[in-house]
């Protein structure tokens, strides 16, 4: 499905959704960048991909600082000399009633779930164009279109991710470079019990079209599609993957 030679980069790749587009995409022959500040765990992770057949090098990385993103993409062109998709999964997820949120809670969302895609953008897009093709992949979430209590700093940065990739999308037309995202729903992952009970999770499942948890190979694969040639005819657009939870 992927072109041969594919370079991905893959930010938040040492767990959960993160991981597991990394997987996909190795098995389909891309050779996987794992981008991650939890360094261990992505190492952990990309010696799995080796194991099992895949080409995939882990890389220390918090995205919020342009620096540590700025040497994956120099790794990665030293090595490949290309870079054909990147992933923009890197984000965090904290709970806080809004008039309990502080100006630097509010703000570290921002600069880890948005402006960290205008550092990966901006120092991957010159190689993209010189080139003529790149496929950018952002992901977004399914609270955007149903709004969620106590998640307001994260709902608006997630809808920033979208306003973000329509514009740019617009803007990388011309260079032959696609720019689409992806909105989860509630997926299956090891940090879930963090966030939510079995009794929340059950009830959102309730309320999916499709009566079964949604993993991150689910997400993996949009963004598989999304990095494919597959998927020549789009750009600025926003998959739904949720099993149904909302339908729009």
């Amino acid at each position: 499905m992927l072109t041969e030679g594919h370079v991905s980069l893959v930010t938040g790749a040492a767990l959960g959704i993160g991981a597991g587009i990394a997987e996909l995409f190795a098995r389909n022959g891309a050779a996987v960048y794992l981008l991650d500040i939890d360094a261990a765990g992505a190492e952990v992770k990309a010696a799995q991909i080796r194991a099992a057949g895949g080409e995939a090098h882990a890389m220390k990385c918090d995205v919020s600082h342009r620096g540590d993103c700025a040497a994956a993409v120099e790794a990665a062109m030293k090595r490949h000399g290309r870079i054909d998709s990147l992933i923009n999964n890197a984000g965090i997820y904290p709970r806080r009633v809004f008039l309990e949120t502080s100006e630097a809670d509010w703000d570290r969302m921002q600069e880890v779930n948005v402006k960290s895609l205008m550092h990966t953008c901006q120092l991957v897009l010159p190689h993209m164009i010189a080139r003529g093709s790149g496929k950018i992949v952002n992901i977004s979430s399914v609270t955007l279109w149903i709004g969620v209590e106590k998640l307001v700093h994260y709902v608006t940065s997630k809808g920033a991710v979208l306003g973000f990739t329509r514009s740019l999308a617009r803007e990388m037309g011309r260079h032959n470079i696609h720019i689409n995202a992806v909105t989860p729903g509630a997926i299956k992952t090891e940090g879930e019990d963090i966030h939510a009970v079995p009794a929340e999770i059950a009830a959102i499942q309730a309320q999916q079209c499709l009566d079964r948890r949604i993993m991150p190979y689910d997400v993996a694969a949009a963004c598989l599609f999304l990095s494919s040639p597959l998927s020549d005819g789009m750009t600025g657009q926003t998959l739904n993957v949720d099993g149904g939870l909302y339908l729009h």
